[in-house]
């Protein structure tokens, strides 16, 4: 069943371990018997070839129960993992076989841990629908009311000017909520695959043709799909962009730690006062302009779905952000 082991007797670990090295300590046993005894009545070339077969088949059978209680177990929690890890929120099978009893412990442990995560993302993606909906009905009832009321004319110029005031209010509300939506769903979105910069090169000089781009590392496999880099790569160049901007460079190199992605550019950069809040939830300094401050929030969500993280680095000129993605086979 989903969300459940099969429950059914399993050996401790330490009984396939302890039971392995006697049943060596058997053959050794064995060995010398049939080559002291057996030996001068069949000949000790057949006591040999005897012992050899008994050797070979007590081998392959320790073989084969080892590789039923410890290695097909460990490799189906990695493979039930790795499933859970690219496909959030759906429901993913456990394991059939766990091994010993220590194994199934822990295979257990996964699954609930598994399905906790599961339920908490629900949890919070639950809740956030149900805040946007709750409170878009109000702000649409009052951005009727403005719309209404501008039609109604003969307003005076205080009078038109706090209902442009109200109306940006709403507005701004409603872009919030849709932020929430989105840092809730970034959270689920995944981008499976790789890719490079290289690959979405022609995007990014077609998409950013009034920046000057410089890349590096344009053929280092990224793990995160093309569609997720082009995400990645549109927010923080827009950012630029806003900063004014006029040249980039897009760096990606192979460190021991992992895959390092590093954008920098020559705009107005941020200030030490506000480096520390960037990636804080509603943080912005274009409030005025419509900005939400949920930008590098949705995006420090999506990277770590994919194991990756975002890091503000200190500049001499301009912004630098560093995207990493840890692969454990590096680690």
């Amino acid at each position: 069943m989903p969300g459940q082991l099969v429950q059914k007797w399993r050996p401790s670990l330490a009984l396939v371990l302890g039971g392995g090295l006697v049943g060596t300590l058997i053959l050794s046993l064995i060995g010398l018997v049939v080559l002291r005894y057996l030996g001068p009545e069949i000949g000790f070339r057949n006591a040999a070839t005897l012992l050899g077969t008994l050797i070979l088949l007590a081998t392959a059978f320790l073989g084969w129960l080892l590789v039923r209680l410890l290695l097909s177990p460990i490799r189906a929690l990695n493979a039930y993992a790795a499933q859970i890890r690219n496909n959030p929120g759906q429901p993913i099978d456990p394991p059939y076989h766990s091994g010993t009893t220590e194994l199934h412990e822990m295979a257990r442990n996964v699954v609930n841990m598994a399905d906790h995560l599961r339920n908490r993302e629900m949890t919070i993606r639950s809740f956030t629908d149900h805040v946007s909906h709750e409170i878009k009905t109000p702000v649409s009832a009052i951005r009727a009311a403005t719309e209404l009321i501008e039609d109604g004319g003969a307003l005076s110029p205080e009078d038109q000017k706090l209902l442009t005031q109200i109306d940006g209010a709403a507005r701004q509300i409603e872009d919030q909520l849709t932020a929430l939506r989105e840092v809730a769903r970034a959270r689920e979105m995944t981008h499976q695959g790789s890719s490079s910069l290289s690959a979405v090169n022609t995007w990014l000089q077609a998409e950013f043709a009034d920046l000057q781009l410089a890349l590096s590392g344009g053929d280092l496999a990224l793990p995160i799909g093309a569609s997720g880099l082009r995400i990645i790569l549109t927010h923080l160049l827009n950012n630029a962009r806003e900063q004014g901007a006029q040249r980039a460079v897009i760096a990606a190199q192979l460190l021991s730690s992992g895959v390092e992605l590093r954008i920098t550019d020559d705009g107005k950069g941020i200030s030490a006062g506000n480096a520390a809040q960037v990636f804080d939830p509603f943080f912005t300094t274009k409030r005025a302009k419509g900005g939400t401050g949920m930008g590098l929030t949705i995006l420090r969500n999506m990277l770590s779905v994919h194991g990756g993280d975002i890091s503000l680095q200190p500049s001499d000129s301009g912004a630098c952000f560093v995207i990493g993605f840890a692969i454990p086979s590096l680690r």
